[in-house]
């Protein structure tokens, strides 16, 4: 059987180690495009994954190897990025224009990237034009490896739940609207795995909708991995009459509590252990509302899908469980997210205790206060900001630029705090110091919650309180338990401050994970660069790598003849490690 059927047959191979240095590769192809589908009863253009919505999952294991060969078949240009995967000396594969050339339309492009040292719950989407508005997220699941045990007994069952607020209009109109200086608006509804709400209430919700159901049986414990893929609305999740045990978020186990409802951000990603036993007379919501809104005009922008116990003898009747009753109460979201702790006696994605690194005892070598404000107007245009720059993508990544030592490409003048002086739209980023250890404090000035993320990194969540923070506020601070992860939520007129280890040499995003306000500019860069490189802290710039800027003639045309060909192109190790894959399975078969 020739080669190529061979892969054919197998599009997601998990292949044995040749050798005791070598780790598995896991394979993907996926399809970028647009279908028509009616999440909310209006039929409309979505951008599906190999012709799903959402997409489908990646599954790994700790220190895999991923190759996903991503094939362009929108009318626009493409990345994919991959949410909280660290990317361990290969900002290469990170899937921001900071990092990456994009795909053209009808061009593929594999990535291929290690998930060193890490476990947990993450997603993927489009990082360009707004396109994650129109869907092409999916979930991502990176598994213990056998040898290292999870802190709690197996679960019966692992469920991948993708929550986020959904507009009718497609990506390109929402885009339209902001190029135009306008607000988006209301949220036309709230999505639950790409499905619109069970008709709960006939008023609120018309009928024909297909709503999302959860299988479950009367007696076991499930681990749901929800994610909020949205735009910019914060959700409360809640299942009705179960409690929610926290046991994971972003690749960290927690300290296990058990919740009612849970206020998950934009971005944020958790995992909950939730036993069904309950009784079956009938089934049970599942709910995802926006939060900190105005609920009489916000009621429609409302998720609801179903928990089915496989004995249940009826279906979901009666109103909602109710949304928090904070109004008048701040502190009750805050209070939440500092509930959040790492179990520090726990193994994460290494037999050492997450617990093993003492960073309260690592002396900070730099402090950068990020203050994000209202919306600006640059140059007859809304901008939003972080210390009164607006970033605008360079035209040639990072990394790629410094390799060929382009000009220009970008400012290494990024304020360590806020300057007094008028806005301005800049290639501004961060000048971070390899094996630095930072303090950065998000001070939301704004009136709406920010959801803060960074590529290439976790980092500990060591405070965070309403007002203009200060240095004494460090006497606030978690130096033991806090939570580590890569997304992280600064409520208006508030701060959050964070600790970061700069051990990940390369280019790496820093953004508002708010699409709105990162469309609109509220991101930078940190450039982290090894002034002793030897090739062992950075990977050079991967053989498929493409160009595009100031370097876009060294860009060859991009010629196809089929899909596993294409998957090759350009990857020597990918095409051995297969082959002898093949091989060996030839081999067994025989």
């Amino acid at each position: 059987m020739p080669l190529f059927s061979l892969f054919y047959l197998f599009p997601i191979i998990f292949l044995p180690s040749l050798s005791s240095a070598a780790d598995p590769y896991v394979f993907y192809d996926f399809r970028v495009s647009y279908i028509t589908a009616s999440p909310l009863g209006v039929p409309q253009q979505v951008i599906a994954v190999n012709e799903q919505f959402p997409g489908p999952p990646i599954n790994a294991t700790t220190n895999y190897n991923v190759a996903v060969n991503v094939w362009n078949d929108l009318d626009e240009n493409l990345l994919i990025t991959w949410s909280g995967i660290q990317m361990r000396r290969n900002s290469w594969q990170d899937g921001v224009l900071g990092t990456n050339c994009p795909i053209p339309p009808k061009w593929n492009w594999t990535y291929q990237f290690q998930v060193k040292d890490q476990i947990g719950s993450f997603y993927y989407f489009p990082s360009l034009n707004f396109q994650k508005a129109s869907g092409g997220f999916g979930p991502i699941v990176i598994n213990n490896r056998e040898i290292i045990p999870i802190p709690f007994p197996q679960p019966d069952g692992d469920i991948s739940i993708m929550i986020g607020d959904w507009y009718i209009r497609n990506h390109t109109a929402l885009r339209i609207d902001l190029d135009a200086g306008k607000e988006l608006g209301i949220p036309d509804g709230v999505l639950i795995n790409g499905k619109g709400p069970y008709q709960y209430n006939t008023t609120l919700v018309p009928a024909g909708i297909q709503y999302e159901t959860i299988q479950v049986h009367p007696g076991k414990t499930y681990r749901l991995r929800v994610h909020n893929v949205g735009i910019s609305t914060s959700l409360n999740f809640r299942i009705q009459s179960h409690n929610m045990l926290l046991a994971e978020t972003e690749g960290h186990y927690t300290v296990m509590q058990n919740y009612s409802d849970f206020d998950i951000h934009v971005g944020q990603s958790y995992s909950f252990l939730v036993t069904m036993d309950q009784n079956a007379s009938t089934d049970y919501y599942i709910v995802a509302s926006a939060r900190f809104v105005n609920q009489s005009l916000w009621e429609k922008v409302t998720g609801v899908a179903i928990l089915h116990y496989s004995n249940s003898k009826g279906p979901a009747t009666g109103p909602l469980p109710d949304p928090p009753n904070d109004f008048y109460d701040k502190e009750r979201s805050m209070n939440q997210a500092r509930s959040v702790r790492q179990n520090v006696s726990a193994s994460g994605a290494r037999p050492n205790p997450q617990g093993s690194f003492h960073y309260g005892q690592i002396n900070v070598t730099q402090t950068y206060l990020l203050k994000g404000e209202p919306l600006v107007t640059i140059n007859k245009t809304t901008r939003a900001t972080f210390n009164g720059i607006s970033f605008i993508p360079p035209q040639t990544p990072i990394r790629l630029a410094d390799q060929h030592k382009v000009k220009g490409a970008y400012k290494l003048d990024f304020p360590d705090r806020p300057l007094n002086r008028t806005p301005r739209a800049d290639i501004s980023i961060i000048n971070a110091t390899y094996k630095g250890f930072i303090e950065v404090i998000f001070q939301n000035n704004d009136s709406i919650i920010h959801s803060i993320h960074m590529d290439g990194y976790s980092f500990f969540v060591v405070g965070m309180g309403y007002g203009d923070w200060s240095e004494d506020k460090r006497g606030s601070y978690n130096k033991w338990d806090a939570i580590t992860r890569c997304t992280t939520q600064v409520y208006p007129g508030a701060w959050t401050a964070v600790l970061i280890s700069l051990d990940n040499v390369g280019s790496w995003n820093l953004r508002a994970e708010n699409l709105d306000r990162w469309y609109l500019g509220q991101e930078t860069y940190l450039r982290i660069i090894n002034p002793e490189e030897n090739g062992k802290t950075e990977m050079a710039a991967p053989s498929n790598v493409l160009y595009c800027g100031a370097l876009r003639s060294l860009q060859k045309e991009q010629h196809h003849h089929s899909n596993a060909k294409s998957i090759l192109k350009g990857h020597s190790k990918l095409f051995i490690t297969l082959l002898m894959a093949l091989l060996n399975l030839v081999f067994i078969f025989s």
